[in-house]
């Protein structure tokens, strides 16, 4: 586990920086890839440029209890940074480790992120300190989630257009998750980076005031719309909780 550098996980208030935990590692199953055909999943590339172990396997939970323990104060925790949680091939019994190490320690935030919502279902409902969200970069995506998302039950539901590859608004049903979202997400890809046209942005950011939704905007997009500030500033704003 190691503080992260991602921005949504800081705390708004106090600015302090939330941290990463990967309580499963190895070659994650899920092959990202953008609208060539080319990944782009930073983790995947790692471990074959560094020929790490790919094996997909469990860390201990009594090494990961103890990593929680040490972390004092309040905090956000985002679990599976490198590897997709919620895929088929994971067994079931590594993902009750997690939730149960999860209720140990309620006074943290655990933030889970996804690209298989069909599968959050079976852990439905979540305890009142997670919060659960769906990236959603594609058309494909987007159809999925408009069936599944609705249906799980959290605290804070969230979508993460990161990275934002298409004119997911044509094939959302936001009008059916606006009551569903408590949050969104936007981002471009990295490595190589490729940013997302401007309206697909402004299109997503529209949809969320008019539902009232926060949005985050993060650093890494370039060719912003107007509506991605407020007072001066780029919109980074965190669900109200």
């Amino acid at each position: 586990m190691s503080k992260s550098r991602i921005e949504w996980l800081r705390d708004p208030i106090t600015g302090k920086q939330g941290f990463s935990i990967n309580p499963v590692k190895g070659l994650c199953p899920v092959a990202c890839k953008d609208n060539d055909g080319k990944e782009y999943c930073y983790a995947r590339r790692m471990y074959k440029r560094f020929k790490w172990n790919p094996e997909i396997r469990e860390i201990l939970p009594g090494f990961l209890f103890e990593e929680l323990r040490a972390i004092k104060k309040p905090s956000r925790i985002f679990w599976g940074s490198t590897f997709e949680l919620f895929h088929d091939s994971i067994p079931d019994l590594w993902r009750k480790d997690i939730f149960a190490m999860v209720g140990q320690f309620p006074q943290h935030t655990h933030i889970f992120l996804t690209k298989r919502p069909q599968n959050l279902l079976r852990w439905s409902p979540f305890s009142g300190n997670c919060w659960v969200g769906v990236s959603v970069t594609d058309r494909e995506a987007a159809h999925i989630t408009n069936f599944y998302l609705p249906k799980v039950e959290a605290r804070v539901k969230f979508i993460s257009f990161e990275p934002l590859l298409d004119d997911v608004m044509r094939y959302l049903y936001m009008r059916n998750l606006i009551e569903a979202c408590n949050w969104l997400i936007i981002g471009a890809q990295t490595h190589p980076n490729r940013q997302p046209a401007e309206k697909w942005v402004a299109e997503i950011i529209d949809v969320a005031d008019e539902a009232r939704i926060p949005i985050f905007v993060k650093n890494n997009l370039k060719a912003l719309p107007s509506n991605a500030f407020k007072d001066g500033k780029m919109r980074q704003e965190f669900p109200n909780v």
